[in-house]
């Protein structure tokens, strides 16, 4: 076994008292393996004290102060604290020239005493705000982080697994799952303990998720009876006893190895600590071994089904309860999800758009900054012939504070640090509303990458139809009945043959049970197809389980499993007589292929010739197909018992079987699909259907659902044409040929999982259109997996899906319905939306404040808007909107255009010409408020007020009128597309409205009694009347720019645009080299302990043997190579005191590391000579191991200057 519990150790399972012994398990039966446990509850609970629970422990979250440390750390925030610092500290200052009449352009008269003391109130105001910022970001972050954790436990709750409790088979979730129990493991499930096969067939684990190979290994009771947590079952089915749950499974080992090791490794990383080094050296085993898969997996030779497996258990993991299960610490696990792909397009927009917003604030701020200062001196030096004194200096210094804290203000509102909290709360919210709809999201950006979808790849089976089989036609006897026969018609022998066949063929684990409710239909428990064969035989008037109890599953003789490439499924039983009897089922075509024989009307066997086979498929398989559906032979094959045959040459077993009947199902389309895929066209989404079945029925649901009218330009094919058809005569795929079938093919009939992924890498890569083109692919089966993970976004069928195609996907339908998809589309483009509309009003008031800040400072030397006041105004922008704005619900306009696609910008011509246009309305009001306000209200004016002058009304108008137009405008940026109407469904969003009114109110608090802090004067009546007056023009305004046709604007620009030369370089990034993240890495980490482990007893075993036979340790080094990695290869050079030991991974190339490597090889090259003597071969076995890791870590392969040989 792969690890043992120690000899002599044992404990109590349901399978009886299980004994490590030695060379092997041994399970001493004393409750039947059947019954399973009781599942008394306590039992469960004891087991669980003792063996713990199938949980592990998840990583801390970041406590809440945590957060508050990371928001600090913001620079712009920084500047502010210390500027905000400086000014307190001089306020509080009283330099002994302060009252010197030579010092500065004080106006004396203006300030008394009172006010001079309340100096410090502005910059204690600013740690305020900053304060405000800081805990409003934390809080953020906390309740994202939250979010997070509920999506994954929300996950962790759907994963349920089947075992035995008290002879009954039931469902339960994994974390319930205790040492003892016998659970039934079939394929496409990801295992959630450790266990030991007991019973079952033809099962086959992937453990490439710990061992980094990926070949599949067959598992069998005698001899490598061990399954592993977080492998998958790729084959076959069974049941195995839970040895091990939670931290003590497999899985629980590493992630407990992660855990305790992650701090330390962090500070030994800090250091470069050449330990962590050889490790990943090591390691590269996992990662090149997986990347192999990959390739592989690309030319269909492995169904290995991961990208993001690369040498981890990266997401494996998940099904034990835990927030790590899926990536570590949950904002790894956002970071993951952003590292998926170049695919998130508005992450790469964004990221465009929000550098030249900062770079063009930062110019703007820089440029006030020198021109008040400058302004200032020449001022005060020069034109008032001033002297700098001494005394002089804390004066100055302060309005140079005073004058830097513009600066930053400025700054501060140019940067549009809300961008990125738009873009979370948008997305967080999507995907709590989208859970609603029944699509639970995986990764956040996925539901972004929807909205730009072009093209979506769905199954037929259970997506565009009800996934409820039932049989409707069959071919009995050379009769084709159109309904269900009566059993009295059919002969005796062909019924009891028929009936046997299909209730012995098919998984024990297939059940029809009574309806829930009364006159409901019979409930259908697990594989649909088999259930409406078991459907069958009750509609014959006969039951199959007493054939299944006179045959339990442990004593069929031996099963092949369906697989894509059998297309088929046989079981075969030992008669009574010792003879042997195969039963199979599987798609018409390729079963009747393998018949030779049929039983005719009367019951007996006729001889059934290819000719014969031919007209069958004319007259009655093509006939059922074009009705749509889907046609399954029946048929079985006697052997004798002498010689008994070689059941693993399936090639002589499935052959010269004779037919039973054939039978046609139906699997109805969902009523609601026709009109989810005529919504999905008009919204300019192609929608193609890739299914397994015959081209007949996938032809005639292809019509029923809306893929395809006749009369139309299409093509359906099948998976042999469509592979002929890509590729060249040496059989390699061709792109420019894929570019000639994809634009045109809706259909893709009997197709295997590699042909799906072909298609959709065909499609992502096609150079043929103008955009590239984003696909969405819908799976099930385990070996969707590269498909899924290879499209934009991969959807997995949460009822029907197996947890191999849910691990590789990014959101999972919980309905498995084909309109939920349209739904994701519809929240997708929302989000894009979303976040367009709080760009347009954000830049809108960036585009005003910067120019006001910057004009005001630069004609009347201050700013009108104070750093206080534009730190609220921050607030308004930033947060209060990103909220307001990013909660629009979707509505079904969003589907009526087609996808903005990847090179369309951000900011389009419309939008620029709103946030240009209401820049000039807003622009216009404030500065004729700034020149001649006073006049109009007849006040004092607030121009050139000198340092700790208290606030004036004139100002606080400026102010008030300013905020009043960003709160009408944020109305108007509720549309996008040039609407006239900006209230149309206003009261559909009740946090828009409450956000809105809340600013109002608050702002009327802050006006009123803000005072000197908030540098405001109490406003009356009349003049709030005409700062809500002026706001209100701004909807005016809106109905104005409305009707100038953007198509006459030619000069505006667009911006956020990505261009194709920014993403080729970047697609290849991902593609290829798929960034690890720090999660991913201490996962690799995790599998590296792992295999090292265990190849390193190997290969030091066999050095110890190799030196006690005194042969060459060649060989010993070869095997280490040929298990660990194909990237440092061990080459074998004819002479024997040369080993080269060449390492991919790039080491330290200075000098005293190649003097470290060339001194290892000569240690080794002086051990290796003395190998022969028996009585150095222990001192050789320590020694040689570390100095080959010590050279694997240190050397480059180095050069005999004279040889040129790689010593």
């Amino acid at each position: 076994s792969r690890r043992g519990i120690r000899a002599g150790a044992g404990f109590w399972g349901a399978g009886g008292w299980l004994r490590g012994a030695g060379s092997g398990w041994r399970i001493t039966s004393s409750t039947p393996g059947k019954s399973g446990l009781p599942g008394t509850a306590a039992d469960l609970e004891k087991r669980k004290l003792i063996f713990g629970k199938n949980f592990i422990p998840p990583k801390k979250p970041k406590t809440f102060l945590q957060l508050v440390w990371e928001a600090l750390q913001d620079v712009t925030l920084i500047i502010l604290e210390i500027a905000a610092i400086i000014s307190l500290g001089l306020s509080f200052y009283q330099p002994p020239g302060e009252g010197n009449e030579g010092c500065a352009t004080v106006s004396g008269g203006a300030e008394d005493e009172g006010e001079a003391e309340a100096g410090w109130i502005e910059g204690a105001a600013i740690l305020l705000s900053v304060v405000c910022v800081v805990l409003v970001t934390a809080f953020n972050d906390w309740s994202k982080e939250k979010q997070f954790r509920g999506l994954q436990s929300r996950i962790e709750q759907e994963q349920k697994f089947t075992v035995v409790r008290g002879a009954q088979v039931i469902q339960i979730p994994v974390a319930e799952i205790v040492v003892g129990d016998i659970a039934q493991v079939k394929y496409g499930d990801l295992l959630p303990s450790d266990g030991i096969f007991i019973q079952g067939n033809d099962l086959k684990i992937d453990e490439s998720s710990l061992t980094g190979e990926s070949d599949q290994v067959r598992k069998s009771v005698d001899k490598d009876p061990m399954l592993l947590s977080g492998t998958h079952v790729m084959e076959g089915s069974g049941r195995m006893l839970v040895t091990a749950v939670g931290v003590n499974s497999q899985t629980g080992i590493i992630f407990t190895l992660l855990g305790a090791g992650g701090e330390e490794e962090e500070k030994k990383d800090k250091k470069g600590n050449s330990l962590i080094a050889h490790l990943t050296t090591d390691g590269a085993a996992g990662a090149n071994a997986t990347d192999n898969a990959n390739a592989s997996l690309v030319n269909g030779m492995s169904r290995t089904p991961t990208k993001q497996q690369d040498g981890a258990a990266a997401m494996e993991m998940q099904p034990l309860k835990s927030a790590e299960g899926g990536e570590g610490d949950e904002k790894e696990k956002k970071k993951s999800s952003m590292h998926k792909k170049e695919k998130s397009v508005l992450q790469g927009k964004l990221t465009k758009l929000a550098v030249q917003i900062g770079k063009a604030g930062l110019v703007m701020s820089a440029i006030t900054v020198i021109i008040l200062v400058l302004y200032f001196a020449v001022d005060t030096f020069v034109v008032n012939k001033k002297q700098w004194l001494p005394e002089c200096t804390p004066v100055y210094v302060q309005y140079f504070v005073k004058f830097f804290i513009i600066g930053v203000t400025v700054l501060v509102v140019a940067v549009p640090e809300g961008l990125p909290l738009a873009v979370t709360i948008s997305l967080a919210y999507s995907v709590k509303k989208m859970m609603k709809d029944n699509n639970l999201v995986r990764h956040l950006d996925a539901c972004e990458t929807m909205g730009n979808a072009t093209a979506i790849c769905s199954d037929k089976t259970g997506t565009l139809t009800t996934n409820r089989m039932t049989v409707v036609q069959a071919y009995i006897g050379d009769v084709h009945y159109k309904e269900i026969p009566d059993p009295d018609s059919i002969p005796n022998k062909t019924l009891d043959l028929l009936v046997n066949a299909i209730a012995i063929n098919s998984a024990y684990t297939t059940k029809i049970l009574p309806p829930e409710k009364e006159g409901g239909l019979p409930r259908q428990v697990g594989n649909k197809t088999e259930c409406g064969l078991l459907g069958f035989v009750l509609q014959l008037k006969q039951d199959y389980q007493p054939v299944r109890n006179l045959i339990p599953e442990e004593k069929l003789y031996k099963v092949y499993t369906f697989n894509s490439v059998r297309k088929s499924m046989s079981t075969v039983v030992k008669m009574p007589d010792g003879s042997f009897r195969m039963y199979s089922k599987g798609a018409s075509e390729i079963v009747l292929k393998k018949c030779s024989r049929i039983i005719n009307a009367t019951g007996e066997i006729r001889v059934f010739r290819p000719r014969d086979r031919d007209e069958m498929v004319k007259k009655v398989i093509e006939p059922m197909a074009c009705d749509g559906l889907r046609t399954i032979c029946i048929a079985y094959r006697d052997f004798s018992s002498n010689p008994e045959p070689d059941w693993d040459s399936e090639n002589d077993i499935l052959t010269d079987l004779t037919c039973i009947c054939v039978v046609g199902i139906e699997d109805p389309v969902r009523p609601e699909v026709p009109e989810a895929i005529r919504k999905c066209q008009r919204a300019g989404i192609t929608v193609r259907m890739v299914t397994g079945d015959n081209i007949n029925t996938a032809r005639a649901i292809a019509i029923k659902c809306g893929i395809i009218h006749p009369g139309e330009d299409f093509l359906c094919i099948e998976g042999k044409e469509f592979n002929r058809r890509i590729r060249n005569e040496k059989g390699e795929i061709e792109q420019e040929r894929i570019d000639k079938i994809w634009p045109k093919l809706r259909v893709l009939a009997r197709s295997s999982p590699t042909d799906k992924h072909t298609l959709v890498k065909g499609i992502i890569d096609s150079t043929q259109v103008e955009q590239r083109q984003v696909v969405a692919v819908t799976g099930d089966g385990t070996n969707d997996g590269p498909a899924l993970k290879k499209a934009d976004v991969g959807f997995a069928m949460g009822i029907a899906g197996t947890d191999v195609a849910k691990e590789a996907s990014d959101i999972i339908l919980t309905d498995d319905n084909f309109s939920s998809i349209v739904k994701a589309v519809m929240w997708g483009r929302n989000v894009y939306d979303s976040i367009s509309k709080f760009l347009q009003f954000q830049l809108t008031v960036n585009v005003v404040a910067v120019i006001v800040a910057f004009t005001g400072a630069c004609i009347t030397q201050d700013s009108p808007l104070k750093a206080v006041q534009m730190l609220w105004v921050n607030l308004i922008m930033d947060t209060f909107a990103s909220l307001a704005l990013a909660t629009e619900p979707p509505t079904e306009s969003l589907l009526l255009r087609r996808p903005y696609g990847r090179n369309k910008p951000l900011i389009s011509r419309t939008m620029m010409k709103n946030i240009l246009g209401h820049a000039v309305y807003q622009l216009t009001l404030i500065f004729t408020l700034l020149f001649v306000g006073e006049k109009m209200f007849k006040i004092d004016s607030g121009r050139n007020a000198p340092l700790h002058s208290p606030p004036s009304e004139h100002y606080t108008i400026i102010f008030n009128t300013f905020v009043m137009m960003q709160l009408f405008n944020e109305i108007n940026a509720r549309k996008i597309h040039g609407e006239r109407n900006v209230f149309d469904g206003i009261f559909r969003n009740p946090i828009f409205c409450t956000i809105v009114l809340g600013t109002f109110a608050v702002q009327i608090v802050i006006v009123q009694f803000g005072g000197k802090p908030f540098s405001c004067s109490p406003l009356q009546l009349d003049q709030w009347m005409w700062c809500v007056f002026i706001g209100l023009g701004e909807l005016v305004w809106g109905q104005v720019i409305a009707t100038i046709p953007t198509s006459r604007l030619k000069f505006l620009k667009e911006a956020g645009r990505l261009t194709e030369k920014e993403e080729v370089p970047e697609e290849d990034l991902n593609e290829d080299v798929e960034e690890i993240d720090h999660a991913e890495r201490e996962l690799r980490r995790g599998q590296i302990l792992w295999f090292r482990g265990l190849n390193r007893i190997q290969t030091q075993i066999e050095v110890v043997n190799t030196f006690k036979s005194g042969t060459s340790f060649q060989g010993a080094l070869r095997r280490q190579s040929s298990v660990t990695s194909q990237n440092q290869d061990v080459t074998n050079i004819s002479s024997p005191s040369h080993v080269s030991l060449s390492n991919a991974l790039s080491s330290p190339t200075s000098t005293s590391a190649a003097a470290a490597g060339r001194e290892c090889v000569f240690l080794m090259h002086q051990i290796y000579r003395d190998a022969n003597s028996p009585s150095h071969s222990g001192l050789i076995y320590i020694a040689l191991f570390p100095l080959i890791n010590l050279c694997k870590t240190k050397q480059k392969p180095t050069h005999n200057s004279t040889t040129n040989t790689p010593l």
